[in-house]
């Protein structure tokens, strides 16, 4: 083997190992962003339990809005 083909295997090296690098980094980064999206989900759920909450006590017969804007 002379010189020449020695660089191209050590400039390949290289640069495989540069991509491999990038898609390890994009993966952790995908899965972090997984985990985050779940705790969002759960932050989802919850305000959507309290508006069926607020939705309930609104449409009661007995809730007066008007009259609540008027008392305060």
């Amino acid at each position: 083997m002379n010189v020449f083909h020695m660089v191209i295997w050590i400039v390949a090296i290289v640069a495989i190992a540069s991509v491999l690098e990038k898609y390890l980094k994009v993966r952790a980064k995908e899965k972090s962003n997984n985990e985050v999206s779940d705790d969002t989900l759960q932050k989802m759920e919850a305000l959507e339990e309290r508006i069926q909450v607020l939705e309930r006590i609104v449409t009661e017969n007995k809730f007066d809005l008007r009259k609540e804007i008027n008392d305060l």
